[in-house]
């Protein structure tokens, strides 16, 4: 049965996880050196703002790069980009329990993430805090917010479950805080949304509107083929990935039952996801590089937060392999992580792709937007013993087709 035209409960389910439950097998073949390179990757992005913020020394830290003459104003959100971006793609690896098999060295490095974490957000939501993220006091602060709440919902049992009552109450008027900014007629619309789905998961009163005219634009906005416009316009950037895509998943996984035509939009919002999650495969080359397209390039491997999260749902097409998805990221984080110049001298990352470019960063670009690169591990929220990790390496598409590879015809989904 093809997964293009039926998705049906396959869809739901998938929209309503609990991550880690997936299919897992014994495949009598590990690849623990992949999962140990991203591990590796892991830590050397993570430490420098992991290690300060719970310390309550990010702001002391952590350099400013932007385009000169927009430092001042981007030092008012980089913190809470950097902050943000990193938990997003850290957060199901963190919600994951340790399993039979595993290393020593991810389960400690796992325990060591997650005690920083709590106490990075504890720091960024306390008033009194040096690391105080100032929730609401520019526009941007909206947009990483909603990262912010994008992670917990993404690690809910470690994350949400966990804070302390005190913590729990500047959480939650941080997010409150966030309604002032008035959001433009484009993406933005759910970041405000996911701010409130983060609202609603902690007990407290939530702006269903606000969630219900993100919903209702990004419907009227699709365009076909799996892709979305960026408001009425279509563009041809990464978008699609950084934010429309993965937001509608989360949002139907954590409020998809609290409305009826929100729970209508479900199948729709799957069937879209694992048509973009296949033609971002498609665009991996054999080397991992991808096409210089669009803005916000320099958010790296982040560029694919789509396919990685699809990988980690069990939502990619039944063409598409998920050791194939493995290999294709892999690629592209080497590319893009291994490029000297990539990190500064004290381990920070630096505005660019493929090394330092800064001329590549637009005007709302820093520091800490870079950290969306963290995208790429989402499917480190997978066990070892899934298939995305254990299953024999296999070619992506163009490393196939440029290989010679005879394959079938790549076809545009309706609806």
């Amino acid at each position: 049965m093809n997964r293009r035209n039926f998705l049906g409960s396959a869809a739901l389910a998938a929209i309503a996880p609990a991550f880690g439950n997936a299919q897992t097998h014994d495949a009598g073949v590990g690849h623990a050196d992949d999962r140990s390179t991203w591990l590796n990757w892991v830590e050397k992005v993570s430490e420098p703002v992991l290690s300060s913020l719970s310390k309550r020394e990010l702001r002391k830290t952590m350099p400013v790069e932007a385009v000169k003459g927009h430092e001042a104003e981007r030092a008012i959100g980089t913190h809470l980009e950097a902050l943000g971006r990193l938990m997003m793609g850290l957060a199901p690896w963190l919600e994951l329990d340790a399993s039979s098999g595993e290393s020593a060295r991810e389960t400690k490095l796992r325990e060591r993430y997650r005690t920083m974490a709590k106490e990075a957000i504890a720091s960024a939501v306390d008033p009194a805090s040096p690391d105080y993220m100032r929730f609401g006091d520019s526009s941007q602060t909206v947009v990483d917010a909603s990262f912010l709440a994008l992670a917990m919902l993404r690690a809910p049992k470690q994350l949400i479950d966990t804070l302390s009552p005190n913590t729990k109450q500047q959480l939650i008027a941080a997010m409150i805080a966030e309604r002032k900014v008035l959001t433009g007629l484009n993406n933005w619309v759910l970041f405000s949304a996911m701010d409130e789905a983060l609202l609603f998961r902690l007990g407290t009163d939530y702006d269903k509107m606000r969630v219900a005219y993100a919903l209702n634009s990004l419907h009227s906005w699709y365009k076909g083929d799996g892709l979305y416009g960026d408001g009425p316009d279509f563009h041809a950037d990464n978008y699609n990935s950084y934010v429309m895509q993965p937001y509608l998943l989360m949002l139907m996984q954590v409020l998809g039952d609290e409305a009826a035509v929100w729970k209508s939009m479900r199948e729709e919002i799957a069937k879209h996801a694992t048509r973009y999650a296949s033609i971002q495969e498609r665009m991996i080359g054999p080397d991992g590089t991808f096409p210089v397209l669009g803005r916000s390039i320099t958010y790296r491997a982040g560029a694919f937060q789509l396919l990685a999260d699809v990988s980690l749902r069990g939502l990619l097409d039944q063409h598409v392999k998920p050791s194939q998805v493995r290999g294709a990221l892999t690629a592209v984080q080497r590319r893009t992580l291994n490029a000297p110049g990539t990190f500064d001298s004290k381990g920070w990352l630096q505005i660019g792709l493929a090394g330092h470019q800064p001329s590549l960063g637009e005007t709302y670009i820093s520091t800490g937007s870079l950290y969306l690169c963290s995208a790429a591990w989402l499917p480190l929220g997978l066990a070892h013993s899934h298939p995305f990790w254990s299953d024999a390496d296999a070619a992506w598409t163009q490393k196939k087709v440029w290989a010679g590879e005879d394959l079938p015809a790549d076809h545009a989904i309706t609806g």
